[in-house]
């Protein structure tokens, strides 16, 4: 297996993250330029989302395991996957990658680089829902790396593409994306008095799920002594 050098990881983790936003506030402006229906202007934004993340987590992953997300890199230096070293670098890198990704979105249709979201997005069921939403990214990311690891680019771009519709909050799931968001006044923003909230939902989720997962796809006693006794 490649190993790549730190200055390489930082970089493939700002420049995924910020193409992520990209896709995700780009494909919210597109949709709600091309339709006045909200539904199949957030199908749009979904499919595009769902696809752009097969393929960043696909290129990418080998370089820096492809987290994209401040919760991500949170779970991978608990259960020490990711150096306590490289965790800062990680989240500035994701944070940044994420902002210039929403700018780079609001070039590409001549908008104001910067703008300030307007869009309510608030209350215990979103909250919830980012709980939900980002406890399930967590657990799909844990098992598919435990039991099919070519398959976590698939199964990651697969469950954001169904949180988007099975959570009030369309799954944000990812503090650094929540963060971008709120610097654009269209189809995907937030309003950064609603982040605290998005937040820390966010990082509960991703904690329960780290506990949950990490006791669940431990073998049990009973297994491992049958495995012992199978051996001659």
């Amino acid at each position: 297996m490649i190993s790549f050098d730190f200055p390489r990881r930082v970089v493939a983790e700002a420049l995924g993250t910020g193409l992520l936003v990209a896709t995700v506030v780009g494909s919210g402006i597109m949709a709600e330029t091309l339709t006045h229906d909200v539904a199949l202007a957030l199908l749009g934004n979904t499919l595009a989302t769902g696809a752009m993340l097969v393929v960043l987590i696909t290129i990418l992953g080998p370089v820096s395991g492809a987290h994209f997300n401040p919760a991500v890199s949170l779970v991978f230096c608990l259960n020490r996957t990711l150096p306590v070293r490289d965790l800062a670098a990680y989240l500035v890198a994701q944070l940044i990658g994420g902002v210039a990704g929403t700018f780079a979105a609001h070039l590409m249709f001549a908008l104001p680089i910067l703008e300030v979201a307007t869009k309510l997005r608030a209350g215990p069921a979103q909250w919830f829902s980012e709980a939900v939403a980002t406890f399930g990214l967590v657990a799909v990311i844990l098992a598919g790396l435990r039991f099919e690891q070519k398959a976590v680019p698939w199964l990651v771009g697969l469950y954001i593409t169904a949180a988007y519709w099975f959570t009030a909050s369309t799954s944000f799931a990812n503090p650094a994306v929540a963060l971008a968001r709120s610097l654009t006044n269209t189809f995907s923003g937030i309003r950064p008095v609603d982040l605290p909230g998005f937040i820390v939902a966010e990082l509960l989720g991703a904690l329960i799920a780290l506990a949950l997962m990490g006791w669940l796809l431990r073998p049990g006693i009973f297994q491992q002594s049958q495995s012992l006794k199978a051996k001659p």
